[in-house]
């Protein structure tokens, strides 16, 4: 099974639309035979899943994510983990020993206003403790309310 990660320094980056690169992991028979990192030149929300999808992707482990990306990850065939955090590689093996930490309702609106992060009462962008993304404690939306990033 090919696996993509949401990717940066090693850890799940927690807004798929915004999103620079992926790791990409080749598995076979619960492990990892090999994993590469790829960048996706500039792809945006709309252009991210095709890109997966002619990667060869068959599942995708993220942290935030909206709607739209949601539902052309569907189109395109790609199991969707949203909702996790932490390091990439140990995300991809919690996924193939099915012990992977992840919220199947997770959702990101990019486009909110200051202090949400379109989590309607749920866990935040990227899941920075469960607070809104507003929050000092937990993290903040970047300067153009676009990137949630958490303060850890």
């Amino acid at each position: 099974m090919r696996i993509a990660v949401t990717y940066e320094n090693g850890k799940i980056f927690q807004h798929f639309g915004h999103c620079e690169e992926f790791r990409i992991y080749e598995t076979k028979d619960n492990a990892i035979e090999s994993a590469r990192t790829v960048y996706t030149e500039g792809s945006g929300h709309g252009a991210l899943a095709g890109f997966l999808k002619n990667q060869g992707v068959e599942a995708l482990i993220c942290g935030g994510i909206g709607g739209g990306a949601r539902q052309a990850l569907d189109e395109a065939g790609i199991l969707l983990y949203p909702g996790a955090a932490g390091d990439a590689d140990e995300a991809v093996q919690g996924l193939l020993s099915q012990t992977l930490v992840y919220n199947p309702n997770e959702m990101c609106g990019h486009h909110h206003e200051a202090g949400s992060c379109g989590n309607h009462g749920e866990s935040s962008c990227g899941n920075h403790g469960g607070s809104a993304c507003g929050n000092p404690d937990a993290g903040e939306c970047g300067a153009d309310r676009q990137g949630c990033r958490g303060n850890m």
